[in-house]
């Protein structure tokens, strides 16, 4: 099978996952609903929903939400076209695939936040109404403002801090705390892989105009 097909099914089969689960999750949960994956405490479905930001961490205002996107969309342009010249370049596949899960995850989340906000209602708390897909008096937000869905919680464990520490002395710690999806998932394993496994092509460049001495090596005009 050739690179450039196996780069196109990885991002094909994270987007239908992806899109699956946040499309159910979000027609069939009320905001904030939360229940257990094989009924485990530490595995859980917990839907929420951001402004856009990996984990849902938030950027302020309309503006903000606006300009995420559009550095979204350039930069999955942009990691598009880097990832033609890897495959031209014959790149190894493992490195294809990892940098494909980043491309696949950036547009798993540019589309609930260009589409979400058009074919939604609201989604809202426990006892109120399961959100609409294609609802009759149209969706909950404009074009490009709608919200990203998460559901995937892992509060794996939880801990007191000594009163004696600074700023959360008392409190109680979860760990792991953040609430995402399989998007923001796929990008974390395609950086993680890349840095573990790939990590010599980002000093190549640096090094490749460099003798054994570490002097640069002067360039000759052609």
């Amino acid at each position: 099978m050739k690179k450039t097909t196996i780069v196109i099914l990885v991002i094909i089969a994270v987007l239908i996952l992806d899109q699956i689960l946040k499309i159910w999750v979000k027609t069939n949960m009320f905001y904030g609903e939360t229940f257990g994956i094989l009924g485990l405490n530490w595995a859980q479905i917990h839907f929420v929903e951001n402004e856009g930001a990996a984990f849902g961490l938030k950027y302020g205002g309309d503006a903000g939400k606006l300009a995420l996107s559009i550095f979204r969309i350039f930069m999955v342009s942009f990691l598009i076209y880097m990832i033609k010249k890897m495959i031209q370049s014959k790149e190894p596949l493992g490195f294809l695939v990892f940098f494909s899960l980043i491309i696949a995850g950036a547009i798993g989340n540019i589309i609930d936040s260009m589409f979400y906000g058009v074919i939604f209602s609201e989604s809202m708390q426990h006892g109120q109404n399961i959100a609409e897909m294609f609802p009759e008096g149209g969706g909950y937000a404009k074009f490009f403002f709608g919200k990203v869905v998460d559901m995937l919680y892992f509060p794996l464990f939880e801990f007191r801090m000594p009163e004696w520490s600074p700023l959360w002395g008392g409190q109680i710690v979860k760990f792991f705390r953040f609430v995402f999806n399989i998007a923001d998932a796929s990008i974390s394993v395609g950086v993680i892989g890349i840095l573990l496994f790939y990590r010599r092509y980002f000093t190549k460049s640096a090094t490749k105009n460099t003798d054994a001495d570490g002097v640069a090596k002067p360039e000759v005009a052609s």
